[in-house]
């Protein structure tokens, strides 16, 4: 009897365990059916990116390319300047990124500390503007820039990434700053540390996830915007990389797909080397953040 009653007790252990590894086996299966569905599009782009245009036009195309060849690589470079468009780029993206960050760093602070009715107010507005489409504003901010002499140049186009990367930056950033405690600013204010110190000393070093994060952001937002940038920069030596991509495509609408997929594998690679580079930060960033908390 006592061993049939231990069996008893035993089995919904069993059950239960049996229930979490289904249901971790479930997980993983929908995490991998996820990265797949993600990696797809970049692995068809490799593929494409290395055709020859005959088996571009193939009524059964194959992932693998028969012949694969380097001519894409080589037209997209010669025909439209590449290289300069994405030096274009990484200067814009760059400077926007640096700027959308030095701004949204003490703002998001004071939102964060300073709980006014102004504040809530203005915080509202910030998260209100992101719902105002780009065909809305593009006209207004055009003849803005022109009126400024700021119309066709970098600047201006980084003027307009940092303004339109400002209301999420500041809302990502302000939920961070109230994550940490305020003891911490209390006692460094004990110990007879300043404000400015408090913030350098204490408040940035456990905001680096949050910097980190909006850098992100404010760079692969200004990387990957066309619109702005096809009516605002005329000058072909301008112009950005998603702007030199888009003459690959024709007035009738045809693409030549083997120099587009060439020249879009090469757009994403600065991005992804960017990102492999900050997540680092962020990771660090956040194991520090724990020890000083």
């Amino acid at each position: 009897m006592t061993t049939d009653a231990t069996l008893t007790r035993a089995q919904p252990g069993r059950n239960r365990k049996r229930r979490n590894r289904v249901g971790r086996g479930l997980q993983y299966l929908a995490l991998a059916g996820y990265l797949v569905f993600l990696a797809f599009p970049l692995v068809w782009l490799v593929s494409t990116s290395f055709k020859p245009p005959r088996e571009l036009v193939k009524l059964h195309p194959t992932l693998i390319p028969d012949h694969p060849t380097l001519a894409n690589f080589v037209q997209a470079f010669t025909e439209q300047e590449l290289g300069r468009a994405a030096w274009n780029s990484l200067q814009v993206s760059l400077a926007s990124a640096v700027i959308t960050v030095l701004i949204a760093t003490p703002a998001s602070y004071a939102l964060a500390r300073f709980r006014t009715r102004l504040g809530t107010v203005a915080l509202g507005w910030v998260l209100l503007s992101q719902l105002f489409p780009f065909v809305l504003l593009i006209i207004p901010i055009f003849l803005v820039l022109r009126q400024v002499g700021l119309a066709n140049t970098h600047a201006g186009l980084v003027l307009i990434y940092v303004v339109w990367a400002l209301p999420f930056a500041l809302w990502m950033l302000q939920g961070f700053v109230r994550n940490i405690p305020r003891e911490l600013e209390e006692a460094a204010s004990v110990d007879g540390a300043t404000r400015l110190q408090t913030l350098r000393r204490v408040i940035f070093p456990l905001l680096t996830p949050g910097l980190v994060a909006t850098a992100l952001f404010a760079f692969i937002s200004a990387w990957n915007e066309f619109f702005f940038a096809l009516v605002l920069i005329k000058t072909p030596e301008l112009a950005t990389l998603p702007v030199a991509l888009a003459r690959f495509v024709g007035i009738e609408g045809t693409a030549r797909l083997g120099p587009l997929a060439a020249g879009s594998l090469l757009a994403t690679l600065p991005s992804l080397v960017f990102f492999a580079f900050m997540q680092r930060r962020l990771a660090s960033g956040s194991l520090a953040g724990a020890v000083k908390g």
